[in-house]
């Protein structure tokens, strides 16, 4: 089979195959997208690359039904989930279109001795290249898309193997929206011709979204050829409740963040760590809601995601640790499960499940859960449940995370900044400070 195919998970049927790019093919991507910064870039204005950031949105909108289907048989997400990751998408398009003139307005700054007046101003460096997961397609790629296109850099870009046809549904958006050939090139290229794309000296940042393992890996290149990273990489995201005067509500928000997108989020709340005045109340009623999302969750991405997973579980067991599962895994679908007395000790207490598989843990101090939920080689999102506000802020500033979700999950939205610390990644996107991470911030001072 091709390395980039349309593979559907429910049924395992390879719907279809794609051509891998050549050298050659690449070398013309990288070609049209620094001819694309250096003339269209560079001679227009953020307000005309808004416009037409703003039509991005619009198709996305226009394009919904179909753009969801792709993704459900690409990954096997839900219909309701796909169409809600395009709309969000669009709305991510939207805000920096609206906002982009402000973002990259001149900042003045305020002189301490001499006459005249000084600046920062704001433009784009150059190519960038982007290397995109299959756990939201169109979501991913807008939020680095969106701010780096208005601010004028061009992107290559590479997305994960099993998203050929969302991939390609992209580039031809950004096309029919008006931005001209070589702003935005898709590829399906190998891990080693981007290798070698990124020691392009054409090319002057790298974003990836993905594993520890990539992102190490795609650091590593970009190390040794003096090129910005961008990355956003696992998580193994605490939810610690502390107090609650709605114990149903917060299950329901348990369950919603650890089982969206059938578990396959680095964001996803992964360690449950409960009070323990709370926690056999919290098992029983989250226990409950896990056998009925058992009739209603979807596959994962791919049988050979769930036979990690399979394989990260039975792993955990032989270190001590008690499953409770709804059922056995067939081929792609994974059944939603819960891990108790997980030892600290043990090696899978490291590491991150992608997927419907909830570890829980009873603290007996709001101590003992700060210590525990900082226990991990991971820092992206975290959540708090507490009904002392200042309880919240105070265990929320020791949490060591680039996130944190106060009563509150799913609360993403495109003005907030995503990212992490540790192994969780370097960099943000979204909000404000998204667009201003491959971004020149000239200096021009004025006697």
């Amino acid at each position: 089979m091709s390395l980039y195919a349309v593979v559907d998970p429910a049924t395992g049927e390879v719907v279809a195959e794609y051509t891998t790019a050549t050298d050659e093919q690449i070398e013309a991507a990288l070609t049209a997208a620094d001819e694309a910064f250096r003339d269209w870039s560079r001679n227009s204005t953020v307000a005309d690359r808004a416009g037409l950031l703003r039509r991005v949105a619009d198709l996305h909108t226009e394009r919904r039904d179909e753009l969801a289907r792709i993704i459900q048989r690409e990954m096997g997400k839900p219909l309701d989930q796909s169409l809600g990751e395009v709309d969000f998408s669009a709305a991510i398009y939207t805000y920096y279109a609206d906002n982009a003139e402000k973002f990259l307005a001149d900042e003045p700054i305020d002189l301490i001795e001499g006459e005249g007046s000084a600046l920062i101003r704001r433009s784009g460096v150059g190519v960038l290249i982007g290397i995109m997961p299959w756990n939201y397609p169109y979501y991913q790629v807008a939020r680095f898309a969106g701010p780096n296109l208005v601010l004028g850099n061009t992107i290559v870009l590479k997305h994960a193997p099993q998203c050929p046809e969302s991939a390609g549904a992209l580039q031809q958006i950004f096309l029919d929206a008006g931005f001209p050939a070589g702003a935005y090139v898709n590829v399906y290229a190998t891990n080693s011709q981007i290798a070698d794309a990124i020691a392009d000296p054409r090319v002057q940042g790298v974003s990836l979204t993905g594993s520890e393992r990539a992102g190490a890996a795609v650091a590593e290149v970009a190390g040794r050829n003096l090129k910005k990273v961008v990355l956003e990489l696992g998580g193994s995201d605490p939810f610690i409740l502390l107090s609650t005067d709605d114990l149903d509500a917060t299950v329901a928000a348990a369950i919603e963040g650890r089982f969206d997108n059938t578990g396959q989020a680095c964001n996803a709340a992964k360690r449950f760590i409960v009070a323990d005045d709370l926690y056999d109340d919290f098992v029983a009623k989250f226990s409950a809601k896990v056998r009925e999302t058992a009739a209603v969750i979807g596959p994962l991405s791919s049988v050979a995601a769930a036979e990690r997973l399979a394989d990260q579980v039975q792993r955990a067991v032989d270190d001590g640790a008690t499953l409770t599962s709804e059922g056995e895994r067939d081929g792609a679908f994974y059944p939603p499960a819960i891990l108790t007395d997980v030892s600290t000790a043990a090696p899978s207490y490291r590491e991150e499940l992608f997927g419907p598989v909830a570890t829980l843990f009873k603290v007996g101090s709001e101590e003992e859960a700060v210590a525990l939920a900082n226990d991990t080689p991971f820092g992206l999102g975290s959540y708090v449940f507490t009904t002392d506000p200042d309880q919240a802020l105070r265990v929320a500033d020791r949490l060591q995370a680039g996130m944190v979700f106060v009563n509150a999950v799913g609360a993403e939205s495109m003005e907030l900044p995503f990212g992490g610390v540790k192994r969780s990644g370097i960099g943000r996107e979204l909000g404000r400070f998204g667009i201003d991470e491959f971004v020149n911030k000239k200096m021009i001072r004025i006697a």
